[in-house]
């Protein structure tokens, strides 16, 4: 585990490198942050509330989507 000293995170649990190496938050990571930052985070746990339409409603059905799989 590596922690980013600036901002204290902790690779693995508040964030991961994708196979682009972007950094990607973590679930628990916004569930510390409190809200929904309005960016359409893969792992938003708050339903995209502060993304504007139409593409939180977009997000939104994705996300139901992936879900059925």
């Amino acid at each position: 585990m590596v922690q980013h000293m600036k901002f204290g995170l902790v690779e693995g649990e508040d964030y991961y490198y994708n196979e682009e190496g972007y950094i990607v938050l973590t679930e628990k990571y916004h569930l510390d942050r409190g809200s929904c930052c309005g960016n359409g985070c893969q792992h938003c746990p708050f339903n995209y509330e502060m993304v504007p339409e139409p593409r939180r409603q977009q997000l939104r059905e994705a996300k139901k989507k992936k879900a059925q799989q």
